[in-house]
């Protein structure tokens, strides 16, 4: 990537990054400010994260300069990007090139500050944020501290990152660009494989392949924890344990979810099994979970693992935050009582309010299967609520697609997981990276839809919209990966009466 690779934290002494106010970047940049880096950046706007920085330490200039640069006084040891957000022509990446100045990844960075602890990285299509925010708040519930770096943000602890005290350091492996292949976990968990991110990675094989050469960094000793609930996850641990991927020397290879998965994958050696699970009378999930050897210490306990969040896959996640917590060392005991007071992630099944009797939610989905399964967890809600004081809600998803490509890709899919809800509005495509494609809309899934739905295309009236529609007891949900995160408190103020 560049003539003078950056191979320690240790050469780092001051670090500019373009794109700084992103969720990735910004969690970097706080750990690099922490230890002691002086940071600079750049980013397209002021926002909370920006403002945060500044009082953190960091210089940072809105807009794109090759002046910004030397913001710091003198140049940096290094330019930090997300090559997915930034084009090749940004004035400080092509400044950057005429000065000599190494040119890092995000997770290349991330892979130095990891390099002197144990590393639990959280992989996956789904799953990736929440189930990272849970292994975090069990394991500092259990007194390591760890290090962490996440895509979202911890409601309790109100950041995406932490330099901790601890040995080890807990991360997202983000498999979009194939950057998580940067990494060297101590354990690697797996929560599912789904194609997606078909713009990188050109077919599903090559998809699916990209796991199972992660599978094959982790480090001598350590373990590939993977979901047999999940057909592509499940396939990666047969193939591991069929000898089909190659692994480092003394890898063990565990399996998390429920028994009828374990029968249909009996290769798959079990390291945690859901034995009994249910929904909780406030909406959550919770289940007996058996843990043969609690994490390799060679005892078989079962143990009730809870979370406030609904939903079948949230259960799954917490269940993998427990056990990768206990693969460390923790005491399950005490990761189980962090997770079940896990109170979520800012833009995962959050919640915005309630007005006019109906509570606001917004979710950050953005696959069809991401968007089954908060639409199913809030199915869930609505009928544990039916059964607790007999009223009787709907859902309402307020979705907006996201990119062009996924949505041509998916239409059909995602037409399928929207109908899971009793009525929807439906934006039209936020297109982030993506040029529009001519004559694709949103009418390419809503056409597909089997039940009532709005297609609005001015974003200022959807909060209208959905007040036509709601009605006391029902549960709204705004829901994708773009600028529809805007609306759950325009919704809220809608249903309360304000214009």
């Amino acid at each position: 990537m560049n003539a003078n690779p950056i191979t320690s934290i240790d050469q780092l002494h001051r670090v500019h990054m373009v794109g700084i106010g992103g969720a990735g970047m910004s969690g970097i940049a706080r750990i690099l400010l922490d230890r002691g880096i002086a940071v600079s950046g750049s980013d397209m706007k002021e926002s909370r994260v920006v403002l945060a920085l500044r009082a953190a330490g960091a210089q940072i200039a809105v807009g794109h300069d090759a002046a910004n640069l030397t913001s710091g006084g003198e140049l940096p040891d290094a330019v930090v990007i997300s090559f997915a957000a930034i084009p090749h022509d940004n004035p400080e990446l092509v400044a950057a090139a005429e000065q000599g100045i190494p040119l890092l990844r995000r997770s290349d960075v991330l892979a130095l500050l990891m390099a002197d602890r144990r590393a639990v990285l959280l992989s996956g299509t789904h799953g990736k944020t929440s189930t990272t925010s849970m292994a975090v708040v069990g394991l500092q519930a259990a007194g390591m501290d760890p290090s962490f770096a996440i895509g979202g943000q911890l409601n309790r602890a109100g950041t995406n990152a932490h330099h901790g005290t601890g040995d080890v350091f807990v991360a997202e492996a983000d498999e979009s660009d194939g950057s998580f292949l940067s990494y060297s976990p101590t354990v690697a968990v797996v929560t599912n494989i789904e194609a997606d991110h078909l713009d990188f990675y050109g077919t599903e094989e090559a998809y699916h392949e990209v796991f199972g050469a992660f599978a094959g960094r982790v480090v001598p000793g350590g373990f590939l924890v993977t979901c047999v609930d999940d057909p592509g996850a499940a396939e990666l641990a047969e193939r591991v344990v069929a000898g089909e991927v190659e692994l480092a020397e003394g890898t063990r290879v565990l399996g998390y979810g429920t028994a009828a998965a374990f029968e249909a994958h009996p290769t798959v050696p079990v390291g945690a099994l859901i034995v009994d699970a249910g929904t909780t009378p406030d909406g959550g999930s919770q289940a007996a979970v058996r843990f043969p050897g609690a994490g390799g210490s060679g005892d078989d306990t079962t143990r009730t693992v809870t979370v406030r969040t609904p939903g079948r896959h949230m259960l799954l996640n917490a269940t993998a935050a427990v056990l990768a917590g206990g693969l460390v060392g923790s005491d399950l005991d005490e990761v189980i009582d962090g997770v079940a007071a896990f109170d979520g992630v800012r833009r995962r099944f959050e919640y915005h309010g309630t007005a006019g009797g109906v509570e606001v939610y917004d979710d950050y989905a953005h696959h069809p299967t991401e968007v089954r399964a908060v639409l199913s967890a809030a199915r869930d809600k609505v009928a544990a609520r039916a059964a607790a004081d007999g009223v009787a809600g709907r859902v309402i998803a307020v979705f907006q697609p996201h990119l062009y490509s996924r949505t041509i890709t998916f239409a059909e899919e995602f037409a399928e997981s929207l109908s899971l809800a009793d009525t929807a509005v439906v934006l039209d495509i936020y297109g982030a990276r993506e040029d529009p494609v001519e004559g694709v809309t949103s009418r390419i899934i809503t056409d597909r839809m089997t039940v009532p739905v709005v297609y609005e295309e001015r974003f200022s009236d959807v909060p209208e919209r959905v007040a036509e529609v709601a009605r006391p007891g029902d549960v709204v949900l705004t829901v994708g990966a773009g600028t529809v995160t805007m609306l759950a408190d325009e919704i809220l103020r809608r249903l309360g009466g304000e214009a």
